[in-house]
């Protein structure tokens, strides 16, 4: 058994700790925000996608993002601002942002998701799905045919990797989603994906972290990892000082800095998203969706509806603006027409940052330089749709296995 200090508490942070303690270590947690906390873990859509197999630098993103770059009610914004960080992200952006580079990551992220996918299955058994695990797949709803021929284009993708995708005209996409009346040329149907409650979800684990005898150090600031000789030795706290065989890095957004204290180049920008839930909505689909042209992301959630998008590289803040929000409550009439924009009003809108790394992969391994220390963050959307099998890799990782999936893209090094 070995002592396991994990530095972060959202999804992948939890997911860790959780398949580590499977295997009998013994577990401490560390999380800057207090218990009671409303990160980036909880308001998200709640989607488990093998369909985003495309990662967010993908060709056409860097001339969207500058046409974007002006509007900042756009899906994809980033902020104008002099940030040195900023500019050598956006220069690794651009270098990844190639058809051959999406090429190789695209069945690193099938399998990464499907292996996902299946850990959620097993979870949701041995938790009599507490989670509301639904899986009734996945719709990309298409106001217009250039937007279907568009999506033509994935499909084909998606069965060269093996992936169900099927094409739906407008009375098809109607029959399949009979509950909300839909204004859509037609839908891209994904029935491999499926969607759940991420709040409690990380209740379901936290709960079984508890149970296991998980320690924890809630509302502290890590200051430093101690190291000598390529062996890290202890995490100092602004409370602890907390001694470990193996340390987690899974500090999303804030773990540059976590990083850079070892001599690690950790390039992620956070990317805010928002999202409103209609507590009584007018109408509730039987599936999530996406609405293609407008990048936003719609889930039931028992009675409840969650809508949310938007990527603002904004820096580490916890500004809400408004335009960003007005542009998602605008969305959604055009797709669901029996909506209104007044149905939002008095709803507080809800924001998390999403650590984005240039290459839209996430970090996941061990640095060269460090023989007891794991990185696991970057996952920016995906994060959790990827947990499980972030936490289950973390385990095998840190009990010196081969994992069970090649993780050379992933390399937390790669930019060093």
């Amino acid at each position: 058994m070995a002592k396991i200090c994990i530095i972060g508490a959202g999804i992948i942070g939890l997911s860790s700790a959780y398949y580590c303690s499977l295997r009998g270590h013994e577990v401490t947690l560390i999380d800057r925000e207090p218990e009671r906390r409303d990160g980036c873990s909880f308001g998200n859509a709640g989607m488990v996608v093998p369909s985003h197999f495309t990662p967010l630098s993908a060709p056409g993103m860097v001339a969207l993002g500058l046409k974007w770059m002006w509007n900042p009610e756009s899906p994809f914004w980033i902020k104008p601002r002099l940030d040195l960080e900023l500019a050598r992200w956006g220069f690794h952006f651009w270098r990844a942002a190639t058809p051959l580079r999406v090429r190789h990551a695209a069945p690193l992220l099938r399998d990464l998701s499907l292996a996902s996918r299946a850990a959620f299955q097993q979870l949701a058994l041995d938790s009599t799905n507490d989670f509301g695990l639904t899986q009734k797949g996945l719709l990309v709803l298409c106001r217009t045919a250039k937007a279907l021929e568009e999506e033509q284009h994935t499909i084909e993708r998606a069965h060269e990797l093996g992936l169900a995708a099927e094409l739906l005209d407008e009375r098809q996409t109607a029959a399949i989603e009979p509950d909300v009346r839909m204004s859509v040329a037609g839908s891209v149907y994904f029935p491999q994906d499926c969607h759940l409650s991420p709040s409690r979800l990380m209740a379901v684990l936290q709960e079984r972290l508890h149970l296991a005898g998980a320690r924890w150090h809630w509302g502290e600031e890590v200051l430093a990892i101690e190291s000598q000789s390529q062996t890290i030795h202890a995490v100092v706290t602004s409370r602890h000082r907390i001694q470990a065989d193996e340390v987690v890095v899974c500090g999303g957004s804030w773990s540059p800095k976590l990083a850079s204290g070892l001599g690690l180049r950790l390039p992620l920008q956070a990317g805010k998203g928002y999202s409103l839930t209609l507590q009584n909505p007018r109408q509730l689909p039987r599936k999530c969706a996406i609405f293609h042209e407008a990048r936003v992301a719609v889930t039931p959630m028992g009675s409840t509806l969650r809508i949310g998008g938007t990527m603002e590289i904004g820096g580490l803040n916890d500004h809400i603006d408004p335009r960003r929000v007005q542009g998602i409550i605008k969305a959604v009439p055009g797709y669901y027409p029996d909506f209104q924009a007044s149905d939002f009003s008095n709803i507080k809108p809800w924001y998390g940052l999403r650590p984005c790394s240039p290459d839209g992969l996430p970090y996941l391994g061990r640095p060269r330089n460090y023989r007891n220390l794991v990185i696991a963050t970057g996952h920016a959307m995906m994060g959790l749709s990827l947990g499980p099998i972030t936490g289950q890799l973390v385990a095998s990782l840190v009990d010196h296995e081969k994992p069970s999936i090649n993780l050379s893209l992933l390399a937390p090094d790669r930019y060093q």
